[in-house]
């Protein structure tokens, strides 16, 4: 009897372009969506948590970007077992209208001015709602495409699959620099809606495409055959050797995967405008251009792997990315503010304080303010995008103080010292009155050593910045082109879309969507504008590893 891979050799090349093209489609939506977001995520932050201090606002706009994540492996659970259960082409066709219906609605949300704590609340329930839906939606993507394709062509065909990521950053970019330029000072107040409503556009056009396909060859063979599994959840999950290989393939792929994409592209959007404070719209053209350039490369590495292998294509640029990532984004720091690194060096700024005196930065509620003098300090430096460090005094020191030049251990030699101040006992109207002139003789302080408020354009190495970007681009290219057929073939055709789908979103959404949370709320911690790093650089580093050791290597592989 014919196999299913027989029957994908035989299929005319038209049908393997046409399922290519609307498994892309919906894929491409997904990152569309999550792009935006990211991208947005400053004027997010104002509109809808704006109760909040705007260090604290901003964290908890890129927690609500990660509560979709959160929710993805449950996703992946209930699709997955859908989609093994009643077929491929019917759960990502369910899943890719639940998630554009809820990427729309962001569109049409009240901001907190108008609606108060529900604005923040629906929000988070909306993205929880995506994440859910997009828990079924790569996995039936991937494995629609991979059972249409030959075992010889997997890696290049399914590489289209990820090369939509990056159209869609394009498009996503492309259309909030449309927006901005259009609307002016009007899209931070109402405009930044438009870009989230567009996308219905995009779902009516995936919607329409997915409807003209039949189910896959792997599939309806295994219909025909009987050996449909009755109960994928439990058969994956049963069975030792399949969860051994569900935790090989989470542990030593798909964490390291979606924090180096991460890290790649949204990390290092958020480091150069909300760290380096270069110009967004500077910022949009360098990713722009990079994206432009880096796209070709996904699916080079992808029709590499059906000749070298995937393992080797994916554990070499996690390799290269643990490795180079903190002198990479010290680069980064050089070619785009080069007056931070300068000042810097030539003024570095310490927080003296009583260590007992000092918090996380952080409340996960946002209901506690924070008045103590170190943390008053500490907010101060992370708004002004100002490294620092920590130096902790005797009982003596009470209120904690900005020094800016160079201190001895003792405290002395300091160019300028500007005191904080202990708002525990103040009134809110007194707590802002003294913040306010806190600041302000901060920021004057931090002018007068030579530290810029944003980035200046004129010192932007665009040339050198579009180097190193490319360099991210291409550790993303080949970590992620061959990653789709890989997890494809690790696991057998009855439990497949329960038993990929599972490890990638809970690498996707438990290790690459808290990336930028936690990378921040790091820096935020510590003042060292590069201490984020350590979290990528560890998870990568360690996926690279347990990859090498646990996982085998499929290319050319059948489906029985």
């Amino acid at each position: 009897m014919p196999t299913a891979s027989h029957h994908a050799q035989t299929l005319p090349l038209r049908t393997h372009r046409r399922v290519i093209v609307a498994a892309s489609l919906g894929t491409g939506f997904e990152w569309y969506d999550f792009f935006l977001y990211g991208s947005l995520a400053g004027v997010i932050s104002r509109q809808f948590f704006a109760s909040v201090g705007e260090t604290t606002g901003f964290i908890f706009a890129l927690l609500t970007f990660a509560a979709g994540f959160a929710v993805r492996p449950f996703g992946a659970l209930l699709f997955g077992r859908l989609g093994d259960l009643v077929g491929r082409k019917q759960t990502f066709l369910t899943t890719i209208i639940i998630m554009g219906t809820a990427t729309t609605l962001v569109g049409v949300l009240p901001n907190y001015a108008s609606a108060g704590i529900l604005a923040p609340a629906c929000l988070i329930g909306l993205r929880m709602l995506q994440g859910l839906a997009i828990g079924g939606e790569y996995g039936g993507a991937a494995i629609y495409v991979a059972e249409h394709a030959p075992p010889d062509q997997r890696g290049r065909n399914t590489s289209w699959i990820q090369l939509t990521a990056n159209l869609a950053l394009l498009l996503s970019l492309a259309v909030i620099v449309i927006c901005r330029v259009a609307l002016g000072s009007q899209f931070e107040i109402w405009g930044w809606r438009i870009p989230f409503l567009l996308s219905a556009i995009l779902l009516g056009i995936s919607v329409y495409v997915r409807l003209q396909l039949a189910e896959s060859p792997v599939y309806r063979q295994m219909i025909a055959t009987g050996s449909r599994s009755r109960a994928p959840v439990r058969e994956a999950f049963g069975n030792g050797a399949n969860v051994k290989r569900i935790l090989a393939a989470l542990f030593g792929a798909t964490a390291g995967m979606n924090v180096v994409w991460y890290t790649g592209q949204l990390y290092v959007l958020f480091f150069l405008t909300q760290v380096l404070k270069v110009d967004p719209q500077q910022v949009s053209m360098l990713l722009g251009c990079v994206l432009l350039l880096s796209t070709p490369l996904y699916l080079l590495f992808g029709r590499m792997s059906d000749r070298v292998g995937r393992k080797k294509i994916i554990m070499l640029g996690m390799a290269l990315a643990a490795l180079t990532y903190f002198p990479i984004y010290r680069a980064i720091t050089h070619f785009a503010n080069p007056a931070v690194e300068e000042a810097s060096e030539r003024a570095p700024v310490q927080v003296w304080a009583q260590r007992e005196d000092c918090g996380l930065q952080f409340d996960p509620v946002g209901k506690h303010r924070f008045v103590r003098s170190c943390d008053i300090a500490k907010q101060a430096l992370a708004r002004a995008g100002v490294p620092y460090s920590m130096r902790f005094g005797s009982a003596a020191t009470v209120i904690a103080a900005v020094r800016i030049g160079d201190a001895n251990d003792d405290g002395t030699g300091v160019a300028n010292t500007v005191p904080a101040f202990d708002g525990t006992r103040l009134t809110n109207t007194q707590f802002e009155q003294e913040s306010a002139d806190f600041t302000q003789r901060l920021n004057h302080a931090l002018a007068t050593a030579g530290y810029p408020a944003k980035a200046d354009p004129a010192r932007v190495n665009a040339p050198m910045l579009l180097l190193l970007l490319f360099v991210l681009a291409v550790y993303v290219a080949l970590v992620t082109a061959p990653m789709a057929s890989w997890l494809v073939e690790l696991f057998p055709p009855r439990i497949r879309y329960t038993s990929m789908s599972v490890p990638y979103h809970i690498g996707a959404g438990w290790f690459g969507g808290f990336m930028p949370a936690v990378a921040f709320t790091l820096v935020a911690i510590t003042g060292d504008i590069y201490s984020g790093l350590w979290y990528p650089v560890i998870v990568v580093g360690f996926t690279a590893i347990a990859g090498s050791l646990l996982l085998p290597e499929t290319a050319g592989r059948g489906d029985a």
